[in-house]
């Protein structure tokens, strides 16, 4: 049976592709799907027969049997072979997927070796030297261009002078916040008020002072 699905025989082997191997088996594993649903409906329809036989006509009913035992024979049979074909369609298809698997990573190991055969080790080091070299040479231009034309190092006396002249400046703005005189307050004309004992003892002078005067007059 497989010979004959797959070409195969005493006539000459004919070579087939994964695809075609794994189309047959579908084909041949659903032709014995439905073999072996038709077989399930003949089991069926024999039990039914003895059962309504059963002891009133026991030789329809036997021969019911009969039929039944050997339709379920057949179909052991065919769900043996349908288990073989699904385990064959599944190895088929796992080849199929690994040898894809493969064949890409084939191509990528090719891809990467003529990549590699137009360069080397010490190609690429050559190169990341001269990067490096060219990236010396940009940043001494850049630093040489920052440090404009014309420039001159300034004299640090220079400095210091212009640093105490900023100072003294600071200072002078700073004496300029300070109140005027005319802004403070005015002393007091009035006399501060006294304790009540300084107040007795002026009174007492006072009138010490009036005794005085009228005993010279």
């Amino acid at each position: 049976m497989f010979k004959n699905m797959f070409g195969g025989g005493s006539k000459g082997k004919e070579k087939v592709s994964s695809q075609e191997a794994i189309q047959k088996l579908r084909d041949t594993a659903e032709m014995l799907q439905k073999k072996s649903e038709h077989l399930e409906v003949k089991i069926d329809r024999e039990l039914k027969t003895a059962k309504q036989h059963g002891t009133k006509n026991k030789k329809m009913a036997i021969a019911a049997l009969k039929r039944k035992k050997r339709f379920e024979k057949q179909l052991q049979n065919v769900d043996g072979t349908l288990s073989t074909v699904e385990l064959q369609l599944e190895a088929v298809q796992n080849a199929e997927s690994n040898k894809l698997v493969l064949d890409t990573m084939k191509t990528g190991a090719q891809a990467l070796k003529q990549a590699h055969n137009h360069m080397n080790a010490d190609e690429v080091h050559d190169v990341m030297d001269e990067i490096d070299e060219q990236k010396v040479i940009s940043d001494e231009i850049t630093t040489a261009l920052s440090g404009g034309f014309g420039y001159q190092d300034v004299d640090e006396d220079d400095l210091m002078a212009e640093l105490e002249e900023l100072e003294q400046e600071e200072f002078n703005e700073n004496m300029l916040d300070i109140p005027a005189a005319e802004e403070l307050p005015d002393v007091p004309t009035h006399s501060l008020p006294q304790p009540a004992k300084a107040k007795a003892k002026a009174k007492e002078d006072d009138d010490e002072l009036a005794e005085l005067q009228m005993w010279a007059s």
